[in-house]
Parts: structure tokens; C-alpha cells; sequence
């Protein structure tokens, strides 16, 4: 159970027998790429202790201070999951989040006939009960799938039957998300030939609501993918959840017989072990992307495509 950082950092001295059981920068390399959490992390609210010295997996109460002041407890698990869906700054401070998106106020179910309650067009609709989708069904004995807790899953059916591993053009596929994207694709293309126009790759197991995958770049010939990751503006990208999904979206495109390179900046570590650690896209990471397809596939197959 979690516990106070004083209480932690105590007992902590008592079972490695050591006034400080933990060096200043021993996690670094876990939390360097969580540029937000560092930023809201403060000793001064933690008992003088540095987030360096705190295990990501600790089971510690911390405070923690955003960027607008708000002041909230969290355990390192809880706020390294944090960014879900929302692509915001706010995503990292409960605070902020809940001001962002309120809750719709829930209005009390009315006692008596709804002749009791005020005329108008308006009260009249609040003072109606509300309606139970769960309670008819469970009268003629067919219940929801939901109400059975049973998730319902549907999977797009735009996606074109192919074979498994087969590159296609997708008009599911999203923009780019930056203009990296675009720099490192062409760049690519600078060095290597491969078809283009294409930007998904059938799988073989739905990936969330789609059999397909979008990586960043395809190298049909190759069967390689190629994504650039970053963490974005607001440090929310390619951590956390979003770490998660990466690396499923890599086990799907290798489960079909493609392998990932992922280029990584930002401090974010590997993920797989043909990822390159990145300050910034250059000439040199193009260089270094195509050893590694080398690497891959071997130097004969690799530079037939070399122009």
C-alpha cells in the first residue's frame, strides 16, 4: 500500500541499512523521458528527497505541482499513466483535467406524480424518471451484453480483405502527425528505393477498432516499418498508455512478419532491439537507419535498393 514519502524514505533506510539508500541519479535514465513530471516534481514538497532517488515503481505518495500551481498527491505509477486520450498539458494534473472537461451535473430522480412539479416545457423534462435500458431487457430475459459485463468490441469494416502482412492504401489512416514524418520518409527516399503509396499493413488481430496498422513509414520490399517517436509538446507522447500501445502495435506488424525500427528522441528509451536512440532527425540517423536495416536484412538484399 502507499505511504507517505517520510514513512517510505525511513523504511527504506531501515532494510538496506544505509542513511541514504538510494543515490541521487539512480533512476534517472527511468524518468528522463517524463520531461512534464520532472518539471512538477519539487524536493522542497517531498521531504527534501529528488525524484532521481525514487524508484518509478515505489509505492510512495509524492506531491506534485503543475505548471498553473495546483498542488496534488500521486503515486510514480499513477502519474506515469496518466496521458490517456487527451493530447493537452492538462492531462497531467487531475486539477486542471477535471476543469477542462466538467462533469455534467446528474439531476436527482423526482418523489410523486409530475403533477408536482413546476410547469414548463423544461421542469417537465427534469422531473421525468430516468429511463433503465437494463430493467426491460431483464424482464423478457434477454440482457445486454453490457450488463453481463461482457465488452463489445467492433472492428472497422473498411479494412480490404488481403492477406495477412500485405501493405494497401488505407482511407482509414490518419494524417501525419508532425512534419518529421514527411522529412524522414523523403529522406529515406533520397537513399533507398521502395514502393510508395501505401500506409497501412494488414494484421492479423484487431488493433484496437481496426485490422491494420499505420506505422510512419513502409518499406515494402524490406517488410520493415519505420516510426519516428517523440514526446511531443506537452511531453504526453510515446509515454505511458501510449508506450503500451506502441509496443502492441509492434507486436501485431511482427506477428505478421514485418519487423519495427523505431527512431526515438526525446530521451524516450528502446522499445525494441533494432530502435535507434535520437537527439534529432539528421543525416547521420538516416545513415544509422539503414545499417540497421542491413542489420535486418542482411548488407546483399539491403543495398540492391540503395540508389
Amino acid at each position: 500500500m502507499p505511504e507517505p514519502i517520510a514513512q517510505w524514505w525511513a523504511r527504506r533506510q531501515r532494510s538496506r541499512e544505509s542513511a541514504v539508500p538510494y543515490d541521487v541519479g539512480s533512476y534517472r535514465d527511468a524518468w528522463q523521458s517524463y520531461p512534464v513530471l520532472v518539471r512538477q516534481y519539487h524536493p522542497e514538497f517531498n521531504a527534501g528527497i529528488v525524484l532521481s532517488q525514487i524508484p518509478p515503481a515505489a509505492e510512495v505518495f509524492l506531491c506534485w505541482q503543475c505548471d498553473v500551481g495546483h498542488l496534488f498527491v500521486a503515486t510514480p505509477a499513477e502519474q506515469r499513466a496518466r496521458p490517456g486520450r487527451e493530447r493537452r498539458r492538462s492531462s497531467w494534473c487531475p486539477e486542471c483535467l477535471e476543469l477542462a472537461n466538467p462533469r455534467t451535473p446528474v439531476m436527482p430522480m423526482r418523489e410523486g406524480p409530475l403533477a408536482e412539479a413546476p410547469a414548463g416545457p423544461r421542469s417537465l423534462a427534469l422531473a421525468r424518471p430516468l429511463r433503465d435500458p437494463v430493467r426491460p431487457a431483464v424482464a423478457s430475459g434477454r440482457v445486454p451484453r453490457s450488463a453481463r459485463g461482457v465488452r463489445s468490441t467492433r472492428v472497422c469494416a473498411k479494412t480490404p480483405e488481403l492477406p495477412e502482412g500485405e501493405p494497401f492504401l488505407s482511407v482509414c489512416a490518419p494524417p501525419p502527425a508532425s512534419a518529421v514524418e514527411g522529412e524522414l520518409r523523403a529522406a529515406l527516399a533520397e537513399r533507398l528505393e521502395f514502393m510508395a503509396g501505401t500506409n497501412a499493413i494488414r494484421l492479423a488481430r484487431p488493433f484496437f477498432d481496426h485490422l491494420e496498422a499505420w506505422p510512419d513509414v513502409i518499406l515494402p520490399e524490406l517488410r520493415v516499418a519505420v516510426e519516428y517517436d517523440s514526446t511531443g509538446r506537452f511531453g504526453l507522447e510515446h509515454v505511458g498508455r501510449r508506450q503500451e500501445a506502441d509496443q502492441r502495435k509492434d507486436r501485431a506488424l511482427r506477428g505478421v512478419g514485418w519487423e519495427v525500427i523505431r527512431v526515438r528522441t526525446g530521451r524516450l528509451p528502446q522499445l525494441g532491439p533494432h530502435d535507434l536512440r535520437v537527439a534529432s532527425l539528421s543525416k547521420k540517423t538516416v545513415t544509422s537507419l539503414i545499417d540497421e536495416l542491413r542489420v535486418i536484412r542482411g548488407s546483399l538484399i539491403v543495398d540492391c535498393y540503395l540508389r
